[in-house]
C-alpha cells in the first residue's frame, strides 16, 4: 500500500512509462452503417459519427422509418454526448425511446434508453445554473433542480420496467449525490443536516447494491461510494476507498481516484500527500482541469503562511495563479471552483467587472454549497469597496446562509456584516456580532476590530468633553488586542504580526503603564525595520546596533518621535535624543523621494522635541541652535521662544533673561504656556519680599486673571492660586482661636483650588500634593498625607516630593524612613548639594541621635550640617546649626558610659565645642542673627563657661580610664577582631554549602522535571491507545462511539442465568470495562510515588526565591545570629505609622514641606513631556505647593532642642 498511499502508483507494477488515458467515449466508432430497406439487402446509409449534423431531426427521421434498432439509437446520442452536444442526445434517445415502443413487442426493450436519458439528464444538471439567471421566469428556467426531476422520472420509468438492471444502481447513487449537493446546509456546528444524510446513506446504499449485482468489479459505484462518505465527512474511510480503486483499477484516469485520495488527505491536514497526489493526475493528465485548480488553492493556501512582502510569497503566489488557476480557466472557463478563484484574483487587484463576472458564473454553476458562499462573500466585498452598503449586506446575509448561518455559516461574512455596521456608525450592533463571533471561535480579525472598536471609545473620551468612567472599556480593549498579540507567538497559528494592534496598544497603555507602551513601539519598529529590504541596509557594517541606527531613516518619522518622547518621559535623554534625530533623519530621506509631499509640520515638532532632549543632557549650546534654527523657518513658533527665553533667563537673570520674557509675555500675552511661564518668573521675582495682602501679590494677580479672562480650566492658574493661599496661611499669626480659625479658612481656599485642578486632571500630581501638604500643616493628618504622597510618587520623580516624605516620617518619628527619603531627594536632580536638603537630614540625624543615644548619628548630623555651611556660606542659620550639633554632641558625649566611647571622641568633641563658641560669638555680632542676640550670647557663656570645663574633667576620667583597663582593653580588641575572623570565616564555609546544596538541587530538579516529561509522554500515549482501541465507527452515522462488548454465545440447552445473577454479572462486566482504566490509575499513583525520595529537594523547588536569593538569605541570617540588633537599632525596625502627641507641641508649627514650584505637564501630542524641575532647575507649569525657598518664612532647618528656652 506504501506505493498507493499518495495515490502515485500508476501502470503496470508501479510503470510510469506507460501512461494511462481515458477510456471514456472510446467504444464509439468513428462511423456507423444503418441498414436500409431497398434494393440490395446489404443496402445501407454510412453516418460520420465525428461529423454529426446540428440538427438531428433528419437522422431521427431516418431511424424511425427504416425502424433501426435501439443500439443505433444509442451509438448516435452518445455520439452528441461526446461532442458535449447533450440536447441532440437527449432528442435522439427521447423520440428513439417513443419509436421502440411503438416497433417493440417487449417494453423491457427500451430500458437501456431511459437510463441512458437519465445519465444524460444527470450531466446537464452537473452544467445547468444553480438559481434561476436574472430575468428569467423560474418556472421556466431550467436549473440543476429541473434536470434532477427529468433524471428522477426518467430513472422511476426505468425502475418500473425492470426493477433489476443493474446501471440503475449506479444512475440512483449519483442522482441521490447530486441532490443531496443541493440541500441547505446544517445549521449545527459540524454537521451535514438530516436530510442531506439520509440521501448520502441511501447513496451509499444504491453503490453497494451495484458492487453487489457486478461482484464488486464496478469501480465506478465503488467511487461514488467514497465520494458519498467524503460529503459525510468520513474522511478516512473515503481515503481507503479511493486507494482501493487505485490499487485495482491503476489506469483509470476519467474520473479520476487521485483526486479523491488528495482531497481526503486535505481534508484529513496532510497537505503535502495531496499535493503528491494532485501532481501525478497531472502527470498522467495534464489537461485535468480539477487537479489544476486544486494545485492552485494548494500553493495559494502555501502563501498565505509566509509574509506577504518576501520573495516566497510572491513565487508562490505567482505560480498558484499562472501556472494552475489560469490554466484551469483557460480547459474550462465554467468550472465554479476556478471562477471563484480567478474572481477573488480580480477583486484584489480591483477589477470589479472581471469579478463580478466570476463570482456570478461561480454561484450559479456549482452543486458545492461552500462555492457558492464563496462567490457570494466575494460579490459582497466588491459592494462593500463600492460602499453599496445594502447590497454587501445582502451579498454577506446570502453567504452566511450558503455554510448555514445562525451559530455556524461563514465567518468572513459575518465579520464583513460587522464591518458594515461600523460604516453605519452603528457601533453597538458591531460590537454584539464581534462579541459572538468570538464566542464562537477566537477569530483574531474579530478580535482586533472589537478592541480597536472599544480602543476609539476610550480614546474619544480621553479628548472629549464628557470624563465618563472608560475602565471596563480599557480593560476589554487590552484583553482582546493583548490576545491577539500573544496569538502571534503561536507558530502553529503562522499569523503575522499587525502593527496597528501594536500601536492602539501603546496609546492604551500610554497613560498608565509607559513601559508597555514603549514596548509596543519598539515592537512596531523591529516590524518595520524587517521591512526594509537588504539592498537599503549598509554592506560593511556588521555590528547589530549600527545596522539598526543607520536603517532606523527607512522607518515613519512619527514611530521614531513617539518612541523617543517615551524615553524622554523615562529620563532615558540620550536614546530620546537618538530617536529623535533618526525621525529627523527620516523626514529628509521622506523629502528627497517625494518632494511634494509637506514635511515641515513633523520637522518642526521633532526639532522642538530635540532640543527639550537637549536640554534634559544639560546640552544648553545645542538646544538654543536647535530652537534658533526652528524661530528661522517658524518665527512664530511660541514654545521655541518660550524655552529660548528661559534659558536666557537662567544663564542672565538680571537683564537678558527677564527682558526676554518680558517681550515673549507682551507678544503673546493669550497664550496660556507663556502665561504660566511669566507666572513662574513673577514668583521668582517676588519671592524674598511677598506682601502682606495676598491681592497685592503680582503673581496672585496674573493667575486671577488668567482664570477670569483666558481659562478659567487652566490648571496651572487653578495649581498656582493654591500654592499662594498654602504660603499665606503659612505666614498668617495663630495665637488665638480667631487667628487659628482664620489661617484653616486660608488653607480651605487652597484645598478648593487644588480640588478643582483634580477635578479637571485626575492626575495632577502637583494638586493632590498640595492637597497632602494642607492636611499636614492645617489638620496635623501625617497619616492622611502620607498616603497621598505615595501614590503621587507613583507618577512624579520630582526631589521635593521626597523631602515632603521625609518631613511625614521625621514627624512619626520613623527616622530611617525620613533619612532614606531625605537621601533620594539628594540624589536626584542634581541637588546632591542643595543646603536645604542637607539642613533636613542633618536634623533627623540629630534627633535620631537624641532618642538613641548614638554619638555616630551625632556624627552624621554635625557632617551635613558642615556640608550645607560649606554650600552657602552666607546663610547665618546654617552656621548656627553647625554650631547647635557641636554643643549638642559634647552634651551627649558626656553621659555616655566610659566603656561606649574613646578618649579620642571627647577631644574631638572639645575641638568642636571650641569652634561653636566662636561661631555663636560670630552670630551673635552678625547684623540678622537667626535668633535673639542676647540668647545667642548667653548659649556661648554656657558654652565657654560651663561646658568647657565639664568636657575636660570628662577627658581627664576618659584616659584614666582607658589607662587603668588598658590591658582589658587591647585584649577585648584582640578578641572582638579573633571573633571577627572567625565569624567570617564561618560564613564562607556557610555560604559554600548553601552554594553545593543549591547546585545540587538544581541538578535534582532538572532530572525529576525530565522524568516527569517522559512519564507524562508515556501516559499519554497509553491513553490515546486505549481510547484508541475502545472506538469504532457506527455503521448508520460514521460517527466515533465507543466499543460494545459483545456477550458470548451461549452452548445450546445451556439455561439462562436467572435475574438476580444477571445484575452481579453485569456489575462483574462494568467492573471489567473499568478495570484497565483503574490499573492506569494505579500506575499514575506509583509514579508519583517513587519522586517521594526528592522531597527535601522539592521543597525547595516551590520556593519563590532563586539561588542568589538563597545565599543573600543565608548570608542575612549569619548577621543576624552573629551580630544582634543594637537598641536603636531595634527600634528603628519596629518604627510604625503612628503619630506621636508629643510631637505636636503647643504654640509650635513647624512649616517642613519643601517641595518648590515646578512646571506641571500640559498634555501635548507629540511634545516631550516637560521635566519636573524646580525653581531653580525650569520655570514650571504647575507651581509645586511647598514652593517657599525664597520668600516668607523658610522651612524650619533649625537643629536647636525643641525643649529649650530659646526662639527657635
Amino acid at each position: 500500500m506504501a506505493a498507493l498511499q499518495n495515490g502515485t502508483a500508476n501502470g503496470v507494477n508501479g510503470d510510469a512509462a506507460a501512461r494511462p488515458v481515458s477510456t471514456r467515449f472510446t467504444d464509439i466508432p468513428s462511423a456507423i452503417d444503418i441498414p436500409v430497406q431497398g434494393d440490395q439487402e446489404d443496402e445501407a446509409v454510412e453516418i460520420d459519427l465525428e461529423d454529426l449534423v446540428d440538427d438531428p431531426t433528419e437522422l431521427c427521421t431516418l431511424f424511425e422509418n427504416e425502424r433501426a434498432a435501439k443500439t443505433y439509437w444509442m451509438t448516435v446520442a452518445l455520439a452528441y454526448a461526446k461532442q458535449r452536444k447533450i440536447d441532440h442526445a437527449i432528442e435522439m434517445l427521447l423520440r428513439g425511446g417513443s419509436a421502440i415502443q411503438n416497433n417493440s413487442t417487449n417494453p423491457r426493450d427500451k430500458v437501456s434508453m431511459i437510463c441512458c436519458l437519465c445519465w444524460m439528464y444527470l450531466w446537464k444538471s452537473r452544467e445547468a445554473p444553480r438559481v434561476a439567471p436574472d430575468g428569467t421566469r423560474v418556472s421556466e428556467a431550467k436549473t440543476k433542480e429541473y434536470y434532477l426531476q427529468l433524471a428522477t422520472s426518467s430513472l422511476n420509468d426505468a425502475a418500473r420496467l425492470n426493477p433489476s438492471f443493474p446501471p440503475i444502481f449506479l444512475a440512483r447513487g449519483v442522482l441521490l449525490l447530486l441532490r443531496a449537493s443541493l440541500q441547505a446546509p446544517s445549521k449545527t456546528a459540524g454537521g451535514i443536516g438530516s436530510e442531506k444524510h439520509e440521501l448520502l446513506k441511501t447513496a451509499v446504499k444504491s453503490f453497494d447494491d451495484a458492487l453487489r449485482v457486478s461482484q464488486g468489479k464496478n469501480m465506478l459505484a465503488l467511487m461514488g461510494k467514497a465520494r458519498a462518505l467524503f460529503s459525510m465527512h468520513k474522511y478516512p474511510e473515503s481515503l481507503t476507498i479511493y486507494q482501493d480503486v487505485l490499487q485495482k483499477m491503476p489506469d483509470l484516469v476519467d474520473p479520476d481516484p487521485r483526486i479523491g485520495i488528495g482531497c481526503c488527505f486535505w481534508q484529513l491536514g496532510f497537505k503535502d500527500d495531496a499535493k503528491m497526489a494532485w501532481e501525478r493526475c497531472l502527470e498522467i493528465n495534464p489537461d485535468s482541469k480539477v487537479a489544476n485548480i486544486l494545485l492552485g488553492l494548494y500553493y495559494l493556501d502555501a502563501s498565505g503562511h509566509v509574509p506577504v512582502n518576501s520573495d516566497d510569497f510572491l513565487k508562490l503566489y505567482r505560480k498558484a495563479m499562472t501556472e494552475y488557476t489560469q490554466k484551469s480557466f483557460k480547459l474550462d472557463k465554467d468550472l465554479p471552483l476556478t471562477c471563484s478563484t480567478f474572481s477573488s484574483y480580480f477583486l484584489s487587484r480591483k477589477a470589479w467587472d472581471n469579478a463580478d463576472k466570476l463570482a456570478h458564473k461561480a454561484i450559479q454553476f456549482t452543486d458545492v454549497n461552500a462555492i457558492a458562499s464563496d462567490g457570494w462573500y466575494l460579490l459582497a466585498r466588491k459592494e462593500h469597496y463600492g460602499g453599496n452598503t445594502e447590497r454587501a449586506s445582502d451579498y454577506y446575509r446570502r453567504a452566511d446562509d450558503a455554510r448555514g448561518g445562525a451559530d455556524t455559516g461563514y465567518l468572513p461574512a459575518k465579520f464583513g456584516v460587522a464591518q458594515l455596521s461600523v460604516l453605519k456608525n452603528d457601533l453597538g450592533e458591531a460590537k454584539l456580532r464581534l462579541e459572538k463571533m468570538i464566542q464562537q471561535s477566537k477569530n483574531h480579525e474579530a478580535m482586533i476590530l472589537l478592541g480597536t472598536l472599544y480602543a476609539e471609545e476610550v480614546f474619544t473620551n480621553q479628548y472629549g468633553d464628557s470624563k465618563e468612567d472608560k475602565s471596563a472599556e480599557l480593560k476589554k480593549a487590552i484583553t482582546l488586542l493583548e490576545g491577539v498579540r500573544t496569538a502571534w507567538k503561536d507558530p502553529k497559528k503562522t499569523i503575522a504580526p499587525d502593527a496597528s494592534v501594536l500601536l492602539n496598544l501603546a496609546r492604551l497603555y500610554e497613560t498608565d503603564h509607559p513601559e508597555k507602551a514603549l514596548q509596543c513601539l519598539q515592537q512596531v519598529e523591529q516590524l518595520e525595520l524587517e521591512q526594509v529590504p537588504a539592498s537599503e541596509q549598509p554592506a560593511d557594517v556588521t555590528d547589530e546596533a549600527e545596522i539598526r541606527a543607520a536603517t532606523r531613516k527607512f522607518l515613519p518619522p512619527q514611530l521614531l518621535n513617539n518612541i523617543g518622547c517615551f524615553h524622554s518621559q523615562a529620563e532615558k535623554h540620550e536614546l530620546a535624543s537618538e530617536m529623535f534625530e533618526a525621525a529627523l533623519s527620516a523626514c529628509m530621506r521622506i523629502g528627497e523621494k517625494d518632494p511634494d509631499m509637506d514635511t515641515d509640520a513633523l520637522v518642526s515638532t521633532i526639532s522642538f522635541n530635540l532640543g527639550r532632549s537637549y536640554e534634559s543632557r544639560a546640552l544648553t549650546d545645542k538646544a538654543v541652535e536647535v530652537y534658533e534654527g526652528l524661530l528661522a523657518r517658524h518665527d512664530d513658533y511660541t514654545d521655541a521662544r518660550a524655552r529660548l527665553a528661559y534659558i536666557k533667563l537662567r544663564k542672565n537673570p538680571n537683564k537678558e533673561g527677564p527682558d526676554a520674557v518680558a517681550k515673549l509675555y507682551q507678544e503673546n500675552n493669550s497664550d496660556l504656556e507663556v502665561r504660566s511661564l511669566y507666572g513662574w518668573y513673577l514668583g521668582k521675582v517676588h519671592s524674598r519680599k511677598r506682601p502682606a495682602n495676598i491681592n497685592e501679590d503680582p503673581e496672585f494677580r496674573h493667575y486671577k486673571h488668567t482664570l477670569q479672562n483666558y481659562d478659567k480650566h487652566d490648571r496651572h492658574a487653578l495649581v498656582g492660586m493654591g500654592n499662594l493661599y498654602l504660603a499665606q496661611a503659612r505666614e498668617m499669626r495663630r495665637e488665638s482661636d480667631s487667628e487659628k480659625q482664620k489661617r484653616s479658612a486660608t488653607y480651605g481656599k487652597a484645598v478648593e483650588f487644588f480640588e478643582k485642578a483634580l477635578s479637571l486632571d485626575p492626575k495632577n500630581a502637583y494638586a493632590a500634593q498640595g492637597i497632602a501638604i494642607a492636611l499636614v500643616e492645617d489638620k496635623k493628618d501625617y497619616k492622611g498625607a502620607l498616603g497621598i504622597f505615595n501614590k503621587v510618587r507613583e507618577t512624579l520623580r520630582d526631589s521635593h516630593l521626597y523631602v515632603n516624605l521625609g518631613h511625614i516620617y521625621a514627624e512619626l518619628r520613623q527616622y530611617s524612613k525620613a533619612i532614606e527619603h531625605y537621601e533620594i531627594a539628594l540624589s536626584r536632580d542634581g541637588k546632591a548639594n542643595d543646603p536645604l536638603i542637607l539642613a533636613c537630614l542633618g536634623r533627623t540625624w540629630l534627633n535620631r541621635g537624641r532618642a538613641e543615644r548614638d554619638i555616630d548619628a551625632y556624627t552624621k548630623a554635625l557632617e551635613c550640617a558642615q556640608k550645607a555651611l560649606e554650600v552657602a556660606p552666607e546663610q547665618i542659620h546654617y552656621k548656627f546649626n553647625v554650631a547647635f550639633v557641636q554643643i549638642q554632641l559634647v552634651t551627649t558625649v558626656q553621659i555616655v558610659p566610659e566603656n561606649k566611647r574613646t578618649s579620642e571622641q571627647l577631644e574631638k568633641a572639645a575641638e568642636g565645642l571650641e569652634a561653636a563658641i566662636t561661631s555663636l560669638d560670630e552670630i551673635a555680632a552678625h547684623p540678622q542673627t537667626p535668633y535673639p542676640k542676647h540668647d545667642v550670647e548667653q548659649r556661648a557663656n554656657m558654652a565657654r563657661n560651663t561646658m568647657r570645663k565639664q568636657l575636660q574633667r570628662e577627658i581627664g576620667k576618659q584616659k584614666e580610664w582607658e589607662e587603668k583597663n588598658k590591658e582589658k582593653i587591647q585584649a577585648a580588641r584582640e578578641q572582638r577582631e579573633a571573633e571577627l575572623k572567625r565569624r567570617e570565616e564561618e560564613r564562607e564555609k556557610i555560604l559554600e554549602k548553601e552554594r553545593q546544596r543549591q547546585e545540587k538541587i538544581k541538578k535534582e530538579r532538572e532530572a525529576i522535571a525530565a522524568r516527569d516529561r517522559l512519564l507524562a509522554d508515556q501516559r499519554a500515549d497509553e491513553e490515546r491507545s486505549r481510547v484508541e482501541a475502545e472506538m469504532t465507527t457506527d455503521s448508520e452515522t460514521g460517527d466515533k462511539v465507543k466499543r460494545k462488548r459483545k456477550t458470548a454465545p451461549r452452548p445450546s440447552g445451556e439455561p439462562k442465568p436467572k435475574r438476580s445473577g444477571g445484575k452481579k454479572k453485569k456489575k462483574a462486566e462494568r467492573d471489567d470495562d473499568s478495570e484497565e482504566e483503574t490499573q492506569t490509575k494505579k500506575r499514575r499513583r506509583l509514579t508519583k510515588k517513587e519522586s517521594s525520595k526528592f522531597k527535601s529537594a522539592e521543597i525547595v523547588v516551590d520556593s519563590d526565591e532563586d539561588d542568589e536569593d538563597a545565599l543573600e538569605r543565608a548570608e542575612r541570617n549569619i548577621e543576624r545570629d552573629d551580630s544582634p540588633l543594637t537598641e536603636a537599632d531595634e527600634e528603628a525596625a519596629d518604627d510604625k505609622m503612628e503619630v506621636d502627641d508629643e510631637a505636636n507641641r503647643d504654640g509650635e508649627d513647624e512649616e517642613e514641606e519643601v517641595a518648590p514650584r515646578v512646571q506641571h505637564k500640559r498634555a501635548r501630542r507629540g511634545r516631550v513631556v516637560e521635566s519636573d524641575e524646580d525653581e531653580d532647575d525650569e520655570p514650571a507649569r504647575a507651581k509645586s505647593p511647598s514652593d517657599d525657598e525664597d520668600g516668607g518664612r523658610r522651612a524650619d532647618t533649625s537643629m536647636a532642642e525643641a525643649d529649650d528656652d530659646d526662639e527657635e
